[in-house]
């Protein structure tokens, strides 16, 4: 999803999740659907643009949302991305197993316990063209309302990301945008 400075309205939420083999205390079908959604908007220390991408469950794991969002906390601490605390800037840690390739308008986001696919929009690959990295706000609290194949309106899309509770519960990680070739 982009969200346009003029405030385009509702866009569709795309729907591309490969779960991979788990690791650790939880089941990998806890996570249930993992989702991306991304938007750009300008930067005010400088004007540019600066890509964005949220990265959720939907709360639809095998043993509910709770249990969902544990196993999306323990994912997120065993990548080495730490729920709640400062971004963790991953061209200062070459050892994080957290990338981001970005190609043929696809945004690809891998972790040890998932894969997942976002298809972005021409001003999204711009931003995150132009920065060379993108901010990524991995949320453990499930969010059903941005179900694939669904339209979400910017409000609705600011009333999960910008809540502080979903804020001071995610981990952040600003990712360098890596392509093939």
């Amino acid at each position: 999803m982009f969200i346009h400075n003029d405030r385009s309205g509702a866009v569709m939420v795309p729907s591309m999740t490969s779960p991979q083999t788990s690791t650790g205390t939880f089941a990998q079908a806890q996570l249930g659907t993992i989702t991306l959604i991304g938007w750009s908007g300008e930067h005010p220390a400088d004007g540019h643009d600066v890509a964005f991408l949220l990265v959720y469950s939907l709360g639809d794991g095998t043993d509910g949302p709770a249990a969902g969002e544990a196993a999306m906390r323990a994912a997120l601490e065993r990548s080495g991305l730490p729920v709640g605390s400062s971004p963790v800037y991953a061209a200062e840690n070459p050892g994080l197993p957290v990338k981001l390739l970005v190609q043929a308008g696809q945004a690809v986001l891998t972790m040890p316990h998932f894969t997942a696919q976002y298809p972005a929009p021409p001003e999204w690959l711009a931003a995150a063209g132009q920065r060379g990295e993108v901010h990524t706000m991995f949320a453990t609290r499930p969010w059903p309302q941005g179900a694939p194949g669904g339209p979400v309106s910017e409000e609705l899309l600011r009333s999960f990301a910008a809540d502080p509770e979903v804020i001071t519960t995610a981990a952040h990680c600003v990712l360098p945008v890596r392509s093939l070739g």
